[in-house]
């Protein structure tokens, strides 16, 4: 949460011959519900169990980059299938930053709305500490730190594309 998943693999499927997904978003299409309304009315495990399906879905389809919620990989053999199925790119973030982040945009996100600052900072460490076994199984490890305006984002993207030697989209030109 708050790393930048959404925002470079947004950047990316712009300027790359790729499509992104959002693992959340994709769930909550084919669902027909939000996630929240999903763990309220049918559990974690319920959750957890679609997720895992939708995530077989997504790894079956060719150049995408899928950005998985922060739980998915702690969940089963998730990370397995995604290191079996494609590069995973733990994408890593200042604690600042994700502080940062986090403390701007917190109303969006339920799990953390109601969080006073030292709460959220707490929380952040928590979760880190909780994950980073699964997290630390990633292919390979990106920084995305410096997310926070145009400039940087485009040099972010151009160093994804260099490091992972995306293709670039094409311009076609009309004759």
């Amino acid at each position: 949460m708050g790393s930048g998943k959404s925002t470079l693999g947004r950047a990316l499927s712009q300027r790359c011959d790729v499509d992104f997904i959002d693992l959340d978003d994709y769930i909550e299409a084919r669902a027909g519900k939000k996630i929240r309304e999903i763990f309220a009315e049918e559990g974690e495990a319920a959750f957890r169990d679609l997720e895992r399906r939708m995530l077989l879905e997504v790894s079956e389809k060719d150049n995408v980059l899928v950005a998985c919620g922060g739980g998915t990989p702690c969940f089963g053999d998730n990370m397995s299938l995604m290191n079996s199925r494609g590069i995973t790119v733990l994408l890593q973030t200042s604690h600042q930053r994700l502080f940062e982040r986090l403390k701007r945009g917190r109303h969006k996100r339920p799990l953390i709305a109601s969080l006073t600052d030292e709460q959220l900072d707490v929380f952040i460490d928590e979760q880190l500490e909780k994950r980073m076994p699964h997290y630390s199984k990633s292919a390979e490890i990106f920084d995305s730190t410096l997310l926070e305006d145009e400039n940087q984002i485009e040099e972010k993207c151009n160093a994804f594309i260099k490091r992972f030697n995306l293709p670039r989209k094409t311009e076609t030109t009309n004759q």
